[in-house]
């Protein structure tokens, strides 16, 4: 069963949970656009996750979903809040949601964590959630290590549950890739920052559109905090305090704010530039509607050729 079907929504997509860019108004207009749109409650206090449910909820009446980052110093009451609101969907991050997937499950919730390892997507499977999301290390933000190529067909034979595809997709030539290594769907985020609806500072945008193949890079591996983000002066700060040996409470410390002043201020230098590698493939500003739109269709074009050789 394709994730369209199984989420009932048009296209078999979901949109990552970016924190402090995956608003109660872009979720809507994801979902309004035919995908799942997810709220990123990282960086929100649990009052402002309810009131973003609640605008979401306001603004459509397709299926959205939240996103739970599980470092969230409040998540318990992050969780609660999910399941009292009768969210749709619940896709977690950094770690392991056992505690809460039968609350969810009673309120209804369908739970999909994301996964960058078979191992936890196994112990998810015996948790009972409804499936998993494999996202490698291509990805924007927050990352494993192994790639989509390797990890995706790997948790796909590892479990009997629906897998979800994310990392390095942003084409239709990537989404039939995913489809062969047995993904259901997969989870967009780079290629949904360069849409008309997203929130983000324009000099944010124009950041990931003058990106090339090369133009992210992985910090924080050496403190056990892997982050994928385009290149600038903060990058390269952060990166010359882990050669000289700085812990990860310095590091945090010298990040804490880049998020925020790269979304909200369009910080290109000292903000945190969240993206995957695929910010190389995106050349234009486009409403939501004609991503989904020509992923969808240049997946069955390229299915099409390959039959026809």
């Amino acid at each position: 069963m394709k994730l369209n079907e199984l989420l009932g929504i048009e296209f078999p997509f979901i949109q990552g949970g970016m924190a402090n860019i995956a608003t109660g108004e872009f979720a809507a207009a994801v979902s309004n656009a035919g995908a799942l749109g997810l709220i990123g409650a990282g960086g929100m206090s649990p009052e402002m996750f309810r009131e973003h449910i609640h605008k979401c909820r306001s603004l459509t009446d397709k299926p959205f979903g939240v996103n739970i980052m599980l470092m969230h110093p409040q998540v318990d009451e992050l969780a609660k809040i999910a399941a009292e609101e009768h969210v749709a969907v619940i896709t977690t991050g950094a770690g392991n949601p056992g505690p809460y997937v039968a609350m969810w499950k009673a309120s209804g919730a369908k739970v999909f964590p994301v996964v960058a390892a078979v191992s936890l997507a196994k112990t998810m499977e015996k948790a009972g959630v409804d499936g998993v999301i494999a996202e490698g290390t291509e990805s924007g933000g927050h990352v494993g290590d192994t790639t989509t190529m390797a990890l995706v067909p790997q948790v796909c034979d590892a479990v009997k549950i629906p897998v979800i595809a994310a990392g390095g997709i942003a084409s239709g030539r990537q989404l039939l890739a995913a489809y062969a290594l047995g993904a259901c769907g997969v989870q967009v985020g780079t290629c949904l920052l360069v849409s008309e609806e997203c929130p983000i500072h324009e000099n944010y945008k124009q950041a990931v559109l003058k990106a090339s193949d090369r133009s992210t890079v992985v910090t924080g591996r050496s403190v056990n905090a892997p982050v994928r983000v385009i290149r600038n002066q903060m990058t390269r700060d952060y990166i010359a305090r882990e050669k000289a040996g700085a812990d990860r409470m310095e590091l945090e410390h010298f990040t804490l704010g880049s998020l925020r002043r790269a979304v909200f201020d369009g910080d290109t230098k000292t903000g945190s530039l969240m993206a995957g590698q695929v910010a190389g493939m995106l050349h234009e500003i486009r409403p939501l509607r004609a991503i989904f739109e020509e992923l969808s269709r240049d997946c069955d074009a390229c299915l099409a050729e390959l039959n026809n050789k």
